[in-house]
């Protein structure tokens, strides 16, 4: 998953998806089974320049969906719904998953749910059935308090064991969160390859090698 939080990004690859998504978009691309690519700026912003802010956020794939078909959405800002609650203090931004009887335009495989929240100073909102979910809790910008922690921008907020999250912001905050199933698997990563064991990398970067992920670009 790719955030561009400022500026653009084009995006091309071997499975011939080619986007240029804009402030507010996400990429969201799935490797699977092989995919080469690329994330440059395009032509437009290499001749105009501009401010450039990007999140990139590597989610794992279990064992069974390693070898799944690759894809590629891009969304821009206005394919993203947003739903602003808290007397328009809060804006979530609903990529994946369900949220309050909507759902988001990306089809997780694996159920994860992946939002953006923008906050207004005083913004609160809380999210609930997180019982034995893996949360993950970015501060982009801003100040927030989460439950009774203190996180400021740029900080990664570890959660414990628990039901719900409760953000409130301490100043205008932006927040990535987001939150899945643990997979519970071994994890063994190498350069771009991410698998479950050592013989899966080798043989990743064999079929690399012998160009079963296409042309490079």
């Amino acid at each position: 998953m790719t955030f561009i939080l400022d500026g653009s990004l084009a995006h091309r690859d071997t499975a011939s998806h080619e986007s240029i998504i804009y402030r507010g978009g996400v990429q969201w691309m799935t490797a699977g089974s092989g995919l080469v690519h690329s994330e440059v700026s395009p032509e437009k912003f290499k001749k105009d320049g501009g401010s450039l802010e990007l999140l990139q956020l590597w989610v794992n794939l279990p064992a069974r969906l390693k070898m799944t078909a690759p894809r590629y959405v891009g969304l821009q800002r206005d394919q993203v719904p947003a739903f602003a609650i808290d007397e328009n203090r809060v804006t979530v931004n609903l990529i994946a998953g369900n949220w309050e009887g909507h759902a988001g335009p990306v089809a997780s495989l694996t159920g994860m749910f992946m939002a953006t929240l923008e906050l207004k100073t005083g913004g609160y909102v809380r999210f609930e059935q997180l019982k034995n979910r893996d949360v993950f809790l970015y501060v982009a910008r801003g100040n927030v308090v989460v439950d009774d922690t203190d996180a400021a921008a740029f900080e990664l907020v570890e959660l414990g064991d628990g039901d719900a999250v409760e953000i409130r912001a301490t100043g205008d905050a932006f927040v990535v969160f987001g939150h899945a199933d643990p997979i519970d698997e071994p994890v063994v990563a190498h350069g771009p390859f991410v698998m479950n064991s050592v013989e899966e990398i080798n043989q990743a970067f064999a079929d690399f090698r012998a160009g079963r992920f296409g042309v490079p670009i």
